[in-house]
């Protein structure tokens, strides 16, 4: 298989794990591979980015955030 013909695998900077259930969810952002804190909403996400000097224009960006179980709206476990 050629470069050309292999699929393109990104590798985004900030990765957002799945909700944490409890009385207040959270989401796990990592930075570089790092755990760098927990996420309520999209703007804890941008915060932890910027204390990183990573801006974010899109988080619907696969290049930029990886979402995992879950995309930018999902903030409570699922039932």
């Amino acid at each position: 298989m050629t470069e050309i013909a292999s699929p393109y695998i990104s590798h985004p900077r900030i990765t957002v794990l799945g909700v944490q259930p409890g009385t207040s969810p959270f989401r796990i952002v990592e930075i570089d591979g790092e755990v760098v804190g927990e996420a309520r909403d999209v703007t804890d996400v941008l915060q932890a980015a910027a204390s990183f000097g990573i801006t974010v224009h899109d988080l619907d960006d696969p290049d930029v955030v990886r979402w995992v179980g879950g995309d930018r709206y999902t903030w409570r476990p699922r039932r």
